[in-house]
């Protein structure tokens, strides 16, 4: 953490202005895209007909392939145990980990390898303060990720994990921590427990959590017992992706990632304030995930925060990206839609409905298009045919009359009926 007078952030990279941080950004990325190549096998590969020094900024990202959790999986199964991705030997990492898909994954021993002491500090973690740690300490690295960062930032961690509600509950009462992390239900589960057992909880005044859905009413009701909860973004082979502050306007970008959010199935990014899949380029020069794929939905907030950090914020987590469905016996893509709006670039968004016509199964691809022509409605349709091969009505509508929640392909057959 910097030296700085002003202790309301971590350091000056969250009060940069915009052009210092994307020339700053541009300048890491060139020199990850040109140790990727050198030092992973996998990155030799994808990047064999690229020359980093061709990009021209940040925008050139999108040139790049997308890599998803699947190709991991694939990877990593081929050619264990990292897929060829990462530069260093699983015998030089500090930990190793397995998480469920099964992906593996592994952290070192450099100070804060997760990046999450910036959460914890905007969530108002201190030096010299206790933190409660209840995410796993078992095979995945969820528990080492917000113990690495509470260590980096000064802070003594009690590493409780999951279970034995009871055990952890007097270990509160005893050392009495100031902060909580793990999930957003957990929490609620010991301060309860502490109470039918007649104990005291009440030194957590603070808690960063992850890994579940944090509602408003439940922020609420931690707010009623004193204590302050924030949300982070993070997975396990990313570290942290973003991050709220006191503010509580969306998840701010953490600063050693490069984030994108593109069509769901594709690497194409999408406008500004448009839902679409979150994907992650990352700066750790150990494990070089360039446009990782996360299968997450979110969209890009418009402006800064109100807290003074200058990064770009997105609205959080907004359901999954992966649509797939099986039409007339078959699987329907988003990436196969993405290629049909790729022959008719005069058509910007599009929707695939599924729906039951008594006992089959009928699909309308409905496209935002200002002209309303037969002649586009026909080659809208055969497109449709040759990319998903099945047939399918097409529906021209008005520009800005599909929903806006990242949705490519509209299931909408009752399954329970």
């Amino acid at each position: 953490m910097a030296e700085r007078g002003d202790t309301s952030f971590y350091d000056g990279d969250e009060t940069r202005p915009a052009k210092e941080r994307e020339a700053a950004q541009e300048e890491a990325l060139l020199r990850q895209l040109i140790h990727a190549k050198e030092k992973s096998p996998y990155y030799s590969e994808v990047l064999q007909h690229i020359d980093p020094d061709d990009l021209s900024g940040l925008h050139d990202l999108r040139l790049f392939p997308v890599t998803r959790k699947s190709n991991l999986i694939e990877r990593q199964g081929a050619t264990p145990p990292f897929g060829d991705l990462a530069t260093v030997a699983a015998g030089h990492t500090q930990r190793l980990f397995a998480s469920p898909g099964p992906l593996y994954e592994f952290d070192m021993a450099r100070r804060d390898y997760w990046r999450s002491a910036r959460a914890l500090y905007a969530a108002g973690f201190r030096a010299g303060e206790i933190v409660h740690n209840a995410f796993s300490y078992h095979l995945t690295p969820g528990g080492w990720i917000l113990d690495d960062g509470a260590r980096a930032l000064g802070c003594a961690v009690i590493p409780a994990g999951t279970g034995n509600t009871e055990q952890q509950v007097a270990a509160i009462a005893h050392y009495r921590p100031e902060g909580f992390t793990g999930t957003p239900d957990f929490l609620k589960v010991l301060l309860d427990k502490a109470e039918e057992m007649g104990l005291s909880a009440g030194s957590i005044t603070k808690a960063l959590v992850s890994g579940g859905a944090l509602f408003p009413s439940l922020r609420q009701a931690y707010r009623d017992r004193g204590i302050s909860v924030l949300q982070c973004y993070a997975t396990a082979d990313l570290g942290l992706i973003a991050y709220e502050s006191s503010a509580i306007e969306g998840m701010i970008v953490d600063e050693g990632v490069l984030l994108e959010i593109v069509r769901p199935g594709t690497g194409d990014p999408v406008p500004e304030g448009e839902v679409g899949e979150v994907v992650v380029t990352t700066l750790n020069p150990d494990y070089p995930l360039i446009r990782l794929a996360t299968g997450d939905l979110s969209a890009i907030m418009p402006g800064v925060s109100p807290c003074g950090r200058t990064n770009r914020r997105i609205k959080g987590w907004m359901g999954r990206a992966d649509q797939t469905t099986k039409v007339k016996g078959m699987f329907v893509h988003p990436s196969q839609i993405a290629d049909v709006l790729h022959r008719h670039p005069g058509i910007a968004k599009a929707r695939l409905v599924v729906m039951r016509d008594g006992e089959s199964d009928n699909m309308t691809l409905r496209c935002e298009s200002i002209t309303k022509e037969d002649a586009l409605v026909a080659a809208l349709a055969e497109s449709l045919k040759d990319c998903c091969k099945l047939r399918g009505e097409v529906e021209l509508v008005e520009p800005g009359s599909l929903p806006n929640d990242g949705k490519v392909i509209d299931d909408q057959r009752d399954y329970e009926g």
